[in-house]
């Protein structure tokens, strides 16, 4: 069904933006994404990978969706970032699951050592020209920013950290985006709820400014 709907949404010519769910909605998109337009550059800003290939003994959850893209061929690793992952692991193997698949991969701590500005640079030059989807898991959000998530992760990044690395990335084909994991019923102050729509906000801002450029 989500993929239909974004199929539906796509032929129109619009740059959707997705917003809900967790992270497991991205994969029935990408599919929907390569069927016009082939395999797209992943802008995934997120503590983790989300390149497990299985969870809690099932095939497809939050914690895979890439894992099934790439095995699907419906994203390019060499043109594809992972931004802010951290925290415990999981397995053993987790850290190197991103290099292995081709990813480039910022981690948190090192995102946190080269700034923000530096990250932006790295993140565009990969991106190159092609098409490219960016996916916003809220939990790249250090929870004192952002509790309202499943899966918080400590030692993340600010509200301002955040907003600034979005609208930081113009000049990258954006063909659609969207923002996930957000719990609204986990956080009473709803200050993770605001904070997703302004970073949504700066996707509009994103989809503005490349219209701008292009009538130009």
């Amino acid at each position: 069904m989500i993929k239909e709907g974004a199929k539906d949404l796509l032929v129109t010519g619009i740059t959707p933006i997705f917003m809900g769910g967790d992270h497991s909605v991205c994969l029935p998109i990408l599919r929907a994404i390569k069927e016009k337009l082939g395999p797209v550059a992943l802008v995934h800003f997120d503590p983790h990978s989300d390149l497990w290939p299985g969870y809690f003994d099932s095939k497809d959850t939050h914690g895979t969706p890439f894992r099934r893209a790439l095995e699907e061929q419906l994203i390019d690793p060499s043109r594809s970032s992972q931004i802010g992952l951290r925290g415990p692991l999981y397995d053993k193997e987790d850290y190197n699951m991103s290099r292995e698949a081709g990813l480039l991969t910022i981690p948190g701590p090192r995102l946190h050592k080269i700034g923000i500005e530096k990250a932006i640079k790295i993140v565009r030059e990969r991106s190159d020209d092609g098409p490219a989807y960016l996916t916003f898991d809220i939990d790249f959000v250090d929870p004192a920013y952002a509790p309202g998530t499943g899966t918080p992760e400590a030692g993340g990044f600010t509200d301002y950290d955040s907003i600034s690395f979005v609208r930081g990335l113009t000049g990258i084909n954006f063909i659609g985006f969207d923002m996930v994991e957000v719990m609204p019923g986990y956080d009473p102050a709803q200050v993770t709820s605001l904070l997703a729509a302004n970073i949504i906000y700066e996707f509009i801002t994103l989809i503005a400014l490349s219209k701008k450029d292009l009538e130009q």
